[in-house]
């Protein structure tokens, strides 16, 4: 239903009016939903301080579904996206970098939703020049599909090309977008980001005009199930932080299934951090498996997954993803690829068993956005900063510091080559 007259927050319809993109405004004239620029998000948590938004990874409807009303409930600004592996070109699952904002906008308008949401193409990675060919027309693609953010992602490069392919990406990305960079492949202990290699990103950009809103680092985390308890390493996100400080961006934290609720408090207490990614947990969860109370799923001693009885889909939808799974031989950290070919099924389940998958997520975000990443109540500080700005941009945050003459082509490789930084083994840097 949509959102009642006592439920409209105060500004409400003025933010609608000014503060929603123009490829929004364009793809859903008669909407109500607040879509918003990343950048907005960004902001309104650094004004709360210590505080983190959550980056819901809308691996299917159901998770998307609960996330927006956990926001609601706690009044909190969010971002919900999806990574190139999950929703692009290639992906494994039905939600994808085109349908992201409909789906958005659709539950929004159904349910309610009043709360300002980031539409965000996270790790949209660039390996290699087919690649950054392939961006020239996806990346407007998506744009024109509603994206209101993006992660351009060439951390899998080495230092210098990982830069000079930002460079020459981010003038497709619309100046009023969330704008998010990374240095450092994610995979886990080895081969962590050095404040070197941090510095050397930002500043490049920098004196190109390029100033992000959130750099991913690679601090210890890994993505999907964590095999160990090691996790984000804090006190290098903290130093890496104050190394870039002059340059105003603010940290993006990814692969946080799998960390405890403590270490994620120490993050936003501790670090400029304003942005949690949540994938896998949310996925396990709407499915009704076993986790622990920071959302890693639990495996038994055979390394099975546990199902929940009567919760997440129905016992029988279960028992047909697992003998699916099996006969793939897929492992305990493949089961993500189960969302495409699944999707459809789920939607297909009865009502009640629709609604506890969606409650069930509803129930696991909003106790992290109220308990572990303080951002109760932050929608109303997105709707003052858009009344504030009077428009659908609040602009960027720095301001060019750099000289474009210390950073050719030439001169970023040369500095590039000096740089200390440990690339590890290969690791996981999709999701």
């Amino acid at each position: 239903m949509p959102a009642s007259k006592s439920r409209i927050p105060n500004g409400f319809k003025k933010a609608l009016a000014v503060g929603r993109p123009p490829n929004v405004a364009k793809l859903f004239p008669n909407s109500s939903a607040l879509l918003v620029s990343g950048k907005y998000i960004d902001r309104a948590m650094l004004a709360r301080g210590k505080a983190i938004a959550i980056a819901a990874n809308g691996r299917n409807a159901f998770v998307i579904r609960g996330v927006l009303k956990a926001a609601q409930r706690a009044n909190a600004a969010i971002i919900i996206e999806i990574a190139k592996s999950e929703g692009g070109a290639g992906a494994y699952c039905a939600v994808n970098f085109w349908n992201l904002a409909r789906i958005v906008d659709a539950c929004c308008n159904e349910m309610g939703i009043t709360v300002p949401v980031a539409i965000h193409a996270d790790h949209y990675g660039i390996k290699g020049p087919q690649d950054i060919e392939t961006a020239r027309t996806e990346i407007p693609s998506m744009f024109d599909a509603g994206i209101t953010s993006i992660a351009i992602d060439a951390s899998h490069l080495p230092d210098d090309r990982n830069l000079l392919a930002s460079i020459e990406l981010i003038p497709l990305v619309p100046k009023w977008a969330g704008l998010e960079t990374e240095v450092g492949e994610i995979k886990g202990k080895e081969g962590l980001s050095t404040p070197e290699e941090a510095l050397f990103l930002i500043q490049g950009l920098n004196a190109h005009g390029i100033y992000p809103d959130w750099i991913a680092l690679n601090n210890g985390t890994t993505h999907g199930i964590e095999a160990s308890d090691s996790g984000i390493q804090v006190d290098l996100t903290r130093r890496i932080h104050e190394t870039i400080a002059p340059y105003r961006v603010s940290g993006a934290q990814h692969g946080t299934s799998g960390n405890s609720s403590e270490r994620l408090r120490e993050i936003a207490a501790g670090t400029r951090t304003t942005k949690a990614n949540v994938a896998t947990a949310l996925q396990m969860i709407s499915w009704g498996l076993e986790v622990n109370d920071f959302g890693n799923a639990i495996l038994d001693a055979g390394g099975s997954f546990i199902k929940v009885k009567d919760q997440g889909v129905s016992e029988a939808m279960w028992a047909e993803m697992v003998a699916y799974a099996q006969g793939r031989s897929l492992k305990a950290g493949d089961y993500k690829k189960l969302n495409l070919p699944f999707e459809n099924k789920l939607l297909g389940l009865p009502r009640p068993v629709r609604a506890r998958m969606a409650k069930r997520v509803e129930e696991f975000v909003y106790t992290m956005i109220v308990n572990v990443f303080n951002a109760r109540n932050t929608a109303p500080l997105v709707i003052e900063t858009i009344l504030k700005a009077g428009s659908y941009s609040p602009g960027p945050k720095a301001k060019r510091i750099e000289k474009p003459a210390d950073w050719t082509p030439e001169k970023i490789k040369e500095r590039a080559a000096a740089l200390h930084a440990d690339k590890g083994s290969h690791g996981n840097f999709e999701d």
